[in-house]
């Protein structure tokens, strides 16, 4: 008799009342552990029926058998270094679960260690037998097993790695089985299971991951699961797989997102807080499809979170940003979207708004490489200044070199949107502080001639539409007047009088330094020319056009326009009257049209028509003598009592006009409208 035959025929447990001994044949001892799989195969049967009649009688010491012989295959079979033996004991667990049937849940904790031990067995066809016994013992014990999932589920991991194709298969059949048993339970534990998933999640072996992500789908799909309220345990995992060399896998992880966020999007109770810092870090993936996949969840999640995600704008402006500056049209587009909603979400905010981690990323991105972002940020920092400006104040000796730097960036859009940025945190700041920002402006220039020569005139004039004109060539003088680089303070000067003599934005400071010689001038008007005077008086040619400006009158591009117009029409037959009267020099008013006609010549800049009118007047005999005459004005002139009425009435439509010049400038003002 053999040394499994012989132990067989002895009680297990000497102590036992009933002295109940397995009831295993030696030739079925001896099959069961037989090199052929045939006699194998027959013993398991035996086994049971065997099991089979004990559990069915009414025998108690009858059924004291079956867990003696439950031990037997365990300790004799399973753990034997013959495999031919360990296959034995494997198909005779499975043949004593089948003869249990519904019984077979009671034997449980003997059955399941003895499989579960096999799964690392080194032989593949002990581990294929490990995989067949539990897909039996499931079968019969049916949702019993869940106790045993994470077993279960560690083993089958393992197996799915498996180097032998008929394991895996086995495996395969095995998972198909138990996932069943899970999606019909109303028992399984899922908060258990969640280590286990969190572990194996960050393997790459693509069987796994196929395992993994085949589980998350099937759980998810168990009305009485809630597995959105543990995705922030595996949603690293399922971004990962994205970019699995496997279609298979990519496909199937990113159904499973797609699904997660559409159980997201209709659910009002999301804690969105713990998946951000995943979705940041996924949107700086290498691979494309992981980035777009993050930026759409990250668009999603400002558009449901709101101000649920108070603490986390920082994080999300940074990866938006990023976004933003992506290499592919598709992310950048996303990017834009979730940009323009958060920008909006937090200037809406009521709630406080921690501004250190927005300013740190918006000072980072303000000097990004692309165009897009430079301007998104810029835009940012603009809502945040209308938002909340005593609290960017703060910032701005962090902020301000970044801001200046910008000023030579070589995208005029964004020169011109730092520019706006600039003069609504020169709002914010007390005089001293306006007058060193503009310092710092003027001390840019002098360090870059190329900047003043390329942008100089463009960032004066824009500072001025923005800002009042006045004040922005008043602070400037002022800081020039001290400038210790007396050639540079020329150029400089210099520079701000081309402006000051054609920018359209500036003609309310014009029209105040033409009025400074007035008899009724401000001392205010007078301190502006005294305060520019002394400051043009290091440019001489500067100085001089200063002092004719102040004596000038008011002429726009449009007045001078009209005046052409009105030389060519004096060309035409309808005034062929007016020009023989400039030959009636012995008419009372001859010597009033000359001067007038005169005085038009000098209005007109040389051009053609200057040049018309010039060889008109000409030809005009004794022009000597109407010159003349034209300093002694007529007593009828004089005594005509509608020229003051009609110069008064001229006198009050032009400043009607020039009234509305400056309203129109004043609306473009950054003091007179919100961001957009």
């Amino acid at each position: 008799m053999s040394e499994i035959a012989a132990s067989a025929a002895t009680p297990l447990s000497a102590s036992s009342a009933a002295s109940a001994e397995v009831p295993l044949s030696p030739n079925l001892l001896r099959n069961l552990g037989d090199r052929s799989y045939d006699k194998r195969k027959s013993a398991a049967l035996e086994v049971e029926n065997l099991v089979k009649q004990l559990a069915e009688s009414n025998n108690p010491i009858s059924k004291e058998s079956i867990p003696l012989i439950i031990d037997l295959l365990q300790h004799q079979f399973t753990c034997s270094k013959n495999a031919n033996y360990r296959k034995g004991g494997l198909i005779g667990l499975a043949g004593t679960a089948i003869g249990l049937m519904h019984d077979a849940k009671l034997y449980l904790d003997l059955l399941m260690p003895p499989v579960l031990k096999c799964f690392d067995d080194p032989e593949s066809r002990v581990r294929y037998y490990a995989c067949e016994s539990l897909y039996n013992i499931a079968k019969v014990a049916r949702q019993d097993i869940l106790k045993y999932f994470n077993q279960i589920f560690d083993g089958l991991c393992k197996l799915f790695a498996d180097v032998d194709v008929d394991v895996k298969n086995g495996a395969n059949l095995l998972d198909r089985l138990v996932k069943d048993i899970v999606t019909e339970s109303e028992v399984f534990d899922v908060e258990l299971f969640i280590p286990l998933l969190h572990k194996y999640i960050r393997m790459t072996n693509p069987y796994i991951r196929q395992l993994i992500v085949g589980w998350i789908t099937v759980l998810d799909s168990v009305p009485d699961i809630e597995m959105l309220e543990w995705l922030p345990e595996f949603l690293d995992g399922l971004f990962n797989m994205l970019s699995d060399g496997n279609r298979e896998i990519r496909q199937a992880a990113d159904s499973a997102l797609s699904e997660f966020l559409r159980e997201i999007k209709n659910s009002p109770f999301v804690d969105f807080g713990p998946m951000v810092h995943i979705l940041v870090l996924q949107s700086q993936s290498k691979e494309r499809f992981t980035r777009l996949t993050a930026a759409t969840w990250i668009q999603e999640f400002v558009s449901l979170g709101k101000e649920r995600l108070v603490r986390f704008y920082g994080d999300l402006l940074g990866a938006i940003l990023h976004c933003i500056s992506d290499s592919e049209t598709e992310i950048r587009i996303v990017g834009e979207r979730a940009n323009a909603d958060l920008l909006a979400i937090v200037k809406a905010t009521q709630a406080n708004v921690d501004l250190m981690p927005l300013m740190s990323k918006l000072n980072v991105e303000l000097l990004s490489d692309i165009i897009a972002t430079r301007m998104a940020t810029l835009t940012w920092i603009n809502m945040l200044l209308e938002k909340t400006p005593t609290q960017i104040t703060v910032h701005i000796n962090s902020l301000l070199p970044s801001l200046l730097k910008t000023l030579n960036d070589p995208s005029d859009a964004v020169v011109l949107l730092d520019l706006e940025v600039l003069s609504r945190l020169s709002t914010s700041l007390n005089p001293d502080e306006f007058s060193s920002v503009l310092q710092q402006v003027i001390q840019l220039f002098a360090t870059d001639s190329r900047l003043l020569e390329k942008r100089g005139s463009m960032i004066i004039r824009k500072l001025c539409t923005l800002l009042e004109g006045k004040g922005i060539y008043m602070v400037l003088a002022t800081v020039l007047s001290a400038h210790e680089d007396l050639d540079f303070v020329s150029l400089m000067v210099h520079t701000l009088n081309l402006i000051l003599l054609t920018a359209a934005e500036l003609e309310h400071l014009r029209s105040i330094l033409r009025r400074s010689f007035n008899e009724d001038a401000s001392q205010e008007d007078i301190d502006v020319f005294t305060t520019l005077f002394k400051t043009w008086c290091h440019n001489p040619v500067s100085t001089f056009s200063l002092c004719l400006l102040a004596h000038e009158i008011d002429a726009s591009v449009g007045f001078l326009m009209q005046i052409d117009k009105l030389v060519q029409l004096l060309e035409s037959p309808i005034f062929i009257s007016l020009r023989i009267q400039l030959l009636e020099t012995h008419q009372p008013n001859h010597a009033s049209l000359m001067k007038s006609m005169y005085g038009l010549l000098m209005l007109l800049p040389q051009s053609s028509a200057f040049r018309t009118l010039r060889d008109r007047l000409a030809s005009v005999t004794q022009m000597t003598m109407a010159i003349a005459r034209s300093d002694a004005p007529l007593q009828a002139e004089k005594d005509d009592p509608k020229i003051p009425v009609l110069l008064g009435h001229f006198d009050k439509i032009q400043s009607q006009h020039t009234s509305l010049r400056h309203k129109a400038l004043a609306e473009k003002s950054v003091l007179n409208r919100t961001t957009p």
